[in-house]
């Protein structure tokens, strides 16, 4: 699952359903702001790619899917009808969303509650469902207000200020209420852009915890890249929902108040790649920016996905997770099967 943005490039027209949930009690209400009416100089280009993990003829995959006609069902159906054509039908244990603002996420399912009767996609379904609901309406900070406007003019809300730390907490808030999501563990990364000013655009600190991340790549060559946050190798926090039975002593759970924050300056032409860790432990940043340097940026997604695959199929080439297993002292050989 990936999610490159060049900045400066094309325009993004997205909308989706939603349904009315009612805010958690330990949050309160964020203030209202007011919405600038000026047009802004920058536009950006989205683009989004997910492949579901190969079919495994010995492994039985246990899905049950949100009904179609239910909230997050219909807003699943949307976020995966955003390409007529991709890679693959679904996103497996992992899902994405966008919204116009532009504020974008993705979030990864852990595999292993299959085990226990329970669909890992689910949880990234929900957290992305909700997180999309929640910024969609809001601003990464405060928006301008048109001096040129009467005050009644300038007096209507229509939204209002929302970090991506408090989307994270809202949103998993949601996950915690809704009853169709028995169990899970996932990672996320979440980040809203705002563009107070001519020539720099504002990342406004993405939230993130596990191994879910980004890079921003700037004249060809990655001028950040996010750590992982883990227990222990192979083991990233993890958002985590528990059946009520469940011995809570035997399992890391972490909030979203341990998400870490990271803030920086977007310049014109800058790419940010949000990412689950099915590309980070399969794709080296160096070959990202080469995709990127020879592919146009409607076919970055895409391109950087199908590699992705290719690298996580071959056992003879090295990748990011043997050289981080090596690092430990284990033995792990060639790419690692995931979305």
């Amino acid at each position: 699952m990936m999610l490159p943005l060049p900045s400066h490039f094309g325009h993004l027209r997205l909308a989706s359903g939603s349904c009315r949930v009612r805010l958690p009690q330990r949050i309160q209400e964020f203030p209202a702001k007011f919405i600038s009416a000026l047009s802004r100089p920058f536009t950006f280009h989205v683009g989004v790619s997910w492949a579901s993990k190969p079919e495994d003829p010995k492994i039985t995959r246990f899905h049950t899917p949100f009904p179609a006609d239910s909230c997050v069902g219909r807003w699943r159906d949307t976020m995966l009808a955003l390409r007529e054509k991709n890679i693959s039908r679904d996103a497996g244990e992992d899902f994405f969303y966008i919204t116009q603002g532009v504020a974008f996420g993705v979030a990864d399912g852990v595999g292993g509650w299959i085990d226990s009767g329970v669909d890992p996609s689910l949880f990234a379904q929900s957290l992305m469902y909700h997180a999309h609901r929640y910024s969609r309406d809001a601003w990464a900070g405060e928006p301008e207000i048109d001096p040129t406007q009467e005050q009644p003019e300038r007096a209507r809300e229509d939204g209002r200020e929302l970090t991506p730390h408090q989307c994270l907490d809202l949103a998993y808030h949601g996950v915690l209420q809704d009853r169709l999501v028995e169990a899970g563990m996932l990672t996320t990364f979440l980040v809203l852009i705002h563009a107070p000013s001519t020539y720099l655009q504002d990342l406004v600190p993405p939230v993130f915890l596990g191994d879910s991340g980004f890079l921003i790549i700037r004249s060809s060559s990655v001028i950040h890249k996010q750590p992982t946050q883990t227990h222990f190798f192979n083991c990233p926090l993890q958002l985590t929902k528990l059946p009520l039975s469940t011995n809570t002593n035997m399992h890391y759970i972490d909030l979203p108040d341990a998400a870490a924050e990271y803030e920086a300056k977007l310049r014109d032409g800058d790419i940010v790649v949000a990412y689950t860790d099915g590309l980070s432990d399969n794709v080296f940043p160096a070959d990202i920016v080469a995709i990127c340097s020879l592919v146009a940026r409607s076919a970055m997604a895409d391109a950087i996905v199908r590699y992705a695959q290719t690298c996580m199929r071959d056992r003879k080439r090295v990748s990011p997770f043997e050289r981080e297993a090596s690092r430990e002292g284990m033995l792990f050989r060639g790419g690692k099967i995931d979305e």
